[in-house]
């Protein structure tokens, strides 16, 4: 496959996707938002990954590219291009197909439970997705369900923690794609929100989880071989 990726910050990276995609010998390209915003053809990709940020979707007068990068996103969505974003890039994703994006009640920022939602009938990127596991998090908005979305996962706080859209489109809330370092980053880049809060773990608490760290990849990479074959299948 020929993947393309939407960073918006230069500390939050595509992470063990990396791994996945040299593995599997599928071909990378990136936009680096934040430097330009020179995006490919719909022609030139297959799947398009958009990451995440500490922005708001809406913070236009200080991040002028992101109506740039929404608009390039919906044009991905509405040609049928399978899409993944990872929590900013859920958020925008949600916001594309005309959910709500608002402030959770809480914030989460650590290793939490994901409680995966069976549908009615068995979907075929949840297979061998256990039902509980525990996933990083960093954010303070959450999104309503799209039109035509199925509701994935969840958590204890947070409702919508992931979907998929005509089985083609892909929000995650959370991060599997995290590794000690890339963690080190978001906290060296976001370190003002590590406040007292009840879903707000410390450095300590963050760093250095290596089975956690090792789950979080092979659930990764298990959900991407299983969104390539839903690809593939279309």
């Amino acid at each position: 496959m020929k993947i393309h990726c939407i960073q918006h910050v230069k500390f939050e990276t595509l992470g063990t996707i990396v791994e996945w995609i040299e593995e599997r010998k599928h071909s990378l390209s990136t936009t680096h938002l934040y430097e330009n915003h020179n995006f490919p053809s719909l022609d030139d990709f297959d799947l398009l990954i958009v990451m995440g940020g500490p922005m708001n979707i809406y913070e236009y007068e200080k991040y002028p590219w992101l109506r740039k990068g929404k608009i390039f996103l919906k044009e991905a969505i509405s040609a049928g291009k399978a899409v993944l974003g990872i929590c900013l890039g859920a958020q925008l994703i949600a916001d594309v197909l005309k959910a709500e994006v608002f402030k959770n009640n809480y914030k989460e920022i650590g290793w939490f439970p994901i409680f995966a939602i069976k549908p009615e009938s068995e979907n075929p990127l949840l297979k061998g997705i256990p039902e509980k596991f525990t996933a990083f998090h960093w954010h303070g908005d959450t999104f309503g369900l799209p039109e035509e979305a199925i509701r994935l996962f969840e958590s204890e706080v947070c409702k919508n923690q992931g979907f998929i859209y005509k089985n083609r489109v892909i929000g995650l809330q959370f991060h599997l794609e995290m590794s000690n370092k890339t963690i080190w980053n978001v906290i060296e880049n976001c370190r003002d929100e590590l406040v007292e809060g009840m879903y707000i773990q410390n450095e300590e608490e963050m760093l250095d989880k290596d089975s956690l760290l090792t789950e979080s990849k092979l659930l990764m990479f298990s959900m991407l071989d299983n969104f390539e074959e839903v690809i593939r299948d279309q």
